[in-house]
């Protein structure tokens, strides 16, 4: 028995689907339906039972889950007492994306080191919400800084809605806002077909009948304004990259009507260190709608 076979029984527990849970954990199905079929061999117990498309917890398994939940947060804890004991101030880790950075930056964290000034921060740069989850499961990171929705075993704190808006070539001629139906044939610099970020956009798209052209398809966020710069394909994107736009000489739109997505921080199901805690005290209390 090990770590990860303790977070995947958790994991099978809490989405109650083998298919949800592997989708949660960023592991093919077939490797967690092995890797729960041998610690049932090894434990000599059952601790799920098949239900239709999903899983049942048996009464075994439910106290296998509870005592798997303690072991890892003991773990957790563990760590944290390994990292205080070895450092002569509090640390405080963040993931964020890069186009929700500025917002972080600019307004959170002021607030927070000026009540906090013996807490360093360190902000942990990831690429879009996948790189945030994953840096909030393997504890590289306390808190995250993301757009939801997230995984199931992670909790969120709703902060704030952002506007969804479209970073064009000057040139085009395009009313502004536009409108969504104008999005049909466009070309667009879209996520990889069959990420989580694509399956967002291809069902927005579903939902307003529209068929965009992928004219560039790429998870690196960081280079996604150089085909739109080079006058390629446009970007659908937050609002707060719009500033990084407009120096760059591109044309902001707002969408008609207009669309939002909810930025929110999110941890992981465990006890968080108090400087932790204390950062969502600061920016729950700053939050806007």
């Amino acid at each position: 028995m090990n770590l990860q076979q303790l977070r995947y029984v958790v994991a099978t527990a809490e989405h109650r689907t083998m298919t949800d849970a592997a989708r949660s954990l960023y592991i093919a199905q077939p490797a967690l339906s092995r890797a729960i079929r041998d610690l049932e061999r090894e434990l000599g117990m059952t601790l799920f039972a098949r239900s239709g498309r999903g899983v049942v917890v048996t009464a075994q398994g439910r106290r296998v889950v509870k005592l798997a939940r303690e072991a890892l947060d003991a773990i957790h804890e563990i760590e944290a007492l390994s990292t205080h004991n070895h450092s002569s101030e509090a640390e405080l880790r963040i993931a964020s994306t890069p186009s929700l950075e500025p917002g972080l930056a600019g307004r959170i964290l002021p607030a927070y080191t000026s009540e906090h000034p013996g807490v360093r921060v360190h902000i942990v740069r990831c690429d879009g919400r996948d790189g945030v989850v994953n840096a909030i499961r393997s504890q590289r990171a306390d808190l995250g800084l993301t757009d939801l929705p997230v995984p199931a075993d992670l909790i969120s704190h709703p902060l704030e809605r952002q506007e969804i808006v479209l970073i064009s070539p000057p040139g085009l001629d395009l009313p502004d806002p536009v409108p969504m139906n104008r999005l049909n044939g466009m070309r667009l610099v879209l996520p990889t077909s069959g990420s989580a970020r694509r399956r967002e956009l291809d069902s927005l798209f579903a939902k307003y009948g529209v068929a965009p052209v992928a004219a560039l398809e790429a998870e690196e966020r960081g280079n996604w304004l150089g085909p739109v710069r080079a006058g390629m394909a446009s970007l659908l994107w937050y609002r707060g990259m719009a500033e990084q736009a407009a120096r760059a000489g591109l044309v902001v739109r707002p969408l008609d009507p207009s669309i939002r997505r909810v930025i929110a921080i999110v941890h992981a199901r465990r006890r968080l260190p108090a400087a932790a805690q204390e950062f969502l005290t600061v920016a729950e209390g700053g939050s806007a709608a």
